[in-house]
C-alpha cells in the first residue's frame, strides 16, 4: 500500500492514514509508542518500519479484539456458536451459487451448440 500511496500523492491525491488492525496488544503498544521495550536492538526490523510509517501518518495501527478481526478467523480455534455467527460474512449465499451454476450450464450448452 505504500507504493500506491506515494503514486496517488504525487498525482495530487492526498491520502489519509491507511488503517491497520491488529489483535496483538504488545505489537500495538510497541508500534504506537505506548510500550518501550528494554531491548529494541533485538526487535524485528519490521516493527521499526511500521513505527516509522505510523510517525509519518501513513498508517494508523489500532488494536481490536480477535473475535472482531476477520483475518483472525482463519488462524484461531473458535466455538461452534462463533462459526455460526460469522458464517454469513464468509460464505456465498446459496441463491448466488445457484445462479452461477445455471449461468455456467447455459454457457456450456451454448459452447457445445457452436
Amino acid at each position: 500500500s505504500v507504493y500506491i500511496r506515494i503514486i496517488l500523492e504525487e498525482m495530487g491525491h492526498k491520502q489519509p492514514p491507511t488503517p491497520l488492525q491488529t489483535d496483538n496488544t504488545m505489537a500495538d503498544g510497541v508500534i504506537n509508542g505506548k510500550i518501550q521495550p528494554k531491548r529494541t536492538k533485538a526487535m524485528d526490523m519490521r516493527f521499526h518500519w511500521l513505527r516509522d510509517r505510523e510517525c509519518q501518518q501513513q498508517f494508523r495501527i489500532y488494536w481490536r479484539p480477535g473475535k472482531l478481526n476477520y483475518a483472525d478467523y482463519w488462524t484461531k480455534h473458535h466455538a461452534a456458536k462463533h462459526h455460526q455467527n460469522v458464517r454469513k460474512e464468509f460464505l456465498t449465499p446459496h441463491i448466488v451459487l445457484e445462479m452461477l451454476r445455471q449461468e455456467q450450464q447455459l454457457n456450456m450448452k451454448t459452447a457445445k451448440a457452436a
